[in-house]
């Protein structure tokens, strides 16, 4: 471990002196690529040097107590031994979890996609709880949502609705809400009192940039139509929603959020190039059957990942057997405990090998 942080802080330095050479910043691409990946390494170089400070401050109070006879100074220096001997453990095993390596796609925005599923009209009423869960979450991270398409329910709620999120790590935080969310409650429309299950798949994929999907725009059939909003009130009634439709897959995405047609056609574009690069992530992932990938990792939309159980107020993630009884604020927006524990699980399974 202290070879590779060793490496680490050279990189560090090294990137740190690149940064400032006129070339570099007369270079804007190479220069915000530089500047985040010096960002990165910084955490891990300050967190080694807390470390290494540790170490040598534990040395240099055991070699206080072999020779100090001053009652009043060994009971300091043991102490502070103590202290350390606590502190140094737990640094060890933040700087294994900062070696861990990290998904390229992590830091990148994120493309959100709610669709209801079993369970009928109550299926999409809980797709529009969920759809303001998410918001929610996302106002308490600072991050950017905006709706980008929607197909309204007929009792309510949404039967598909698709946002993009961009903020810092956006990706990295949501992928593991990928999967089926399934919710246990009486519906609205329910007059006997009984509970129902109802279940959506929720799909976080990451946004993909031009250069990372290579596209050819003859390959892609673009239709224009009238903006509507949720609910189905009118928007606009000029052709400013835009379809486009990839033929050689036959993927379909659409954007009406924006009254701007160029603006619609730019997000429009963006989420076509992040579904099909998840497209062939997947298929790369089936070709490499033999590497172990956990059920936390997989992000499957067949995973039951998550139940809402309204009648007992409580929320159970079956990936790693965790349940709360705070389902009052979990549905409004409070799932940092599960993201965090879903990311502490995550990062054991890759310390495995």
């Amino acid at each position: 471990m202290i070879e590779k942080l060793e490496e680490i802080v050279r990189r560090f330095e090294d990137v740190g002196e690149l940064l400032v050479l006129p070339e570099t910043m007369a270079d804007m691409k190479k220069y915000t690529a530089l500047g985040k990946e010096y960002k990165d390494l910084e955490k891990v170089v300050v967190k080694y040097k807390e470390y290494q400070k540790a170490k040598k401050d534990r040395q240099d109070a055991k070699e206080l107590l072999e020779v100090e006879k001053d009652p009043e100074f060994r009971e300091m220096a043991k102490m502070e031994l103590e202290e350390l001997n606590e502190k140094l453990p737990k640094l060890e095993a933040e700087l294994k979890q900062a070696l861990i390596p990290k998904d390229p796609d992590d830091d990148k925005n994120a493309i959100l996609e709610i669709r209801a599923g079993a369970g009928g009209d109550e299926s999409a009423l809980f797709a529009g709880d969920m759809l303001r869960l998410y918001q929610r979450y996302c106002e308490k991270q600072g991050w950017k949502f905006a709706l980008t398409d929607f197909v309204d329910g007929s009792a309510g709620g949404f039967s598909k609705v698709v946002a993009n999120i961009s903020g810092t790590d956006v990706y990295g935080t949501l992928k593991f809400e990928s999967g089926v969310h399934r919710v246990q409650r009486v519906p609205a429309t329910e007059s006997q009192g009984r509970i129902h299950t109802s279940a959506i798949s929720v799909a976080v994929l990451p946004e993909m940039e031009d250069v990372e999907v290579e596209l050819n725009m003859h390959d892609i059939r673009r239709d224009e139509f009238c903006s509507s909003g949720p609910g189905g009130q009118s928007v606009n009634t000029t052709y400013s929603a835009i379809r486009l439709t990839h033929e050689p897959t036959g993927l379909v995405v659409q954007c009406q959020d924006e009254k701007s047609k160029l603006k619609n056609y730019d997000k429009a574009l963006k989420e076509l190039k992040s579904r099909l690069y998840a497209m062939e992530m997947k298929k790369r992932q089936e070709e490499v059957g033999a590497e172990r990938r956990s059920l936390i990792g997989s992000g499957d939309r067949s995973d039951k990942i998550r139940t809402y159980n309204f009648p007992q107020g409580r929320c159970t993630d079956h990936r790693i057997n965790k349940t709360v009884y705070n389902l009052d604020a979990i549905m409004n927006g409070e799932i940092g405990e599960f993201v965090e524990a879903l990311r502490m699980a995550h990062n054991a399974e890759k310390m495995k090998g």
